[in-house]
């Protein structure tokens, strides 16, 4: 890869990851578009690495609290939210390894990504706009993050978005925006770290692959995650999801477009 082609990959993980618009898409989309050589699943998690660093050094603080709490205290508020979260961390992280051949193969496609795309668009809408939203994460019960981790499970099929299956299927469950973008986002912890721990003996048996551009669009990726969190968490304090809803049903669509349109070529 060229630097810019690393640098944009990055800052499109970092956007994606956080932004209910699917990441994995874009890493998919992207190198389709322009006729890039596709650089794999195996740099796409090197590209997650950035964002788990992201959401660790944004949420460090609760993170610390939350542990501690569920070590020394599992019945207050926080540490029941720390069992709840390792528990829904469990089924995206047992199918994620059960289906990892499929995703770095059948899944990675334009036609299927561009149907996630506009299918969990869909879901998105219908739980932003549908469903009751009074609940806050303090109050979150153990079959609430239990469906949520569940439905992360889908996000390995580029198209879904982890963050927007997770905002949906919290908001669906009566969360309110910001708990459910703050719910999900902790819980992108655990399945990134899992997801990165399986291919870091891969990487690092493979050292040609540390290149500088590679660990340029880690960084990348790290830089924009960061500024992903803190705009969603402040956006959904007062807005919707709509603009999101239409950028996912237009970009799939488009991708539709040009996939019929390569064929009739």
């Amino acid at each position: 890869m060229t630097l810019f082609q690393s640098v944009f990959l990055g800052f499109v993980q970092g956007l994606g990851e956080f932004l209910p618009i699917s990441s994995s898409a874009h890493l998919v989309l992207v190198p389709w578009f322009f006729s890039w050589t596709d650089p794999g699943l195996t740099f796409d998690i090197a590209l997650h690495i950035g964002t788990l660093i992201a959401v660790v050094l944004y949420f460090w603080k609760d993170w610390l609290n939350l542990s501690v709490q569920g070590l020394t205290n599992a019945n207050s508020t926080d540490g029941r939210l720390f069992w709840y979260l390792a528990l829904a961390s469990v089924p995206g992280a047992a199918i994620g390894l059960l289906l990892e051949d499929m995703a770095e193969t059948i899944f990675r496609t334009p036609l299927l990504t561009a149907a996630m795309l506009i299918g969990a668009g869909i879901l998105l809408y219908w739980a932003d706009r549908k469903s009751v939203k009074n609940i806050e994460m303090s109050s979150i019960s153990l079959r609430s993050s239990f469906l949520i981790g569940l439905s992360q499970a889908l996000a390995i099929i580029p198209g879904v978005s982890r963050s927007g299956i997770t905002m949906s299927m919290g908001m669906m469950l009566g969360l309110t925006r910001k708990s459910a973008a703050r719910f999900s986002f902790l819980l992108a912890t655990p399945i990134i770290f899992g997801a990165a721990a399986v291919k870091i003996p891969y990487i690092a048996s493979h050292p040609e692959m540390l290149t500088m551009n590679f660990l340029i669009g880690v960084l990348t990726s790290c830089i924009v995650g960061i500024l992903s969190i803190g705009f969603l968490l402040r956006y959904v304090q007062a807005k919707d999801f709509m603009p999101f809803v239409w950028y996912r049903f237009l970009l799939g669509g488009i991708v539709v477009a040009v996939v019929f349109a390569r064929w009739a070529a």
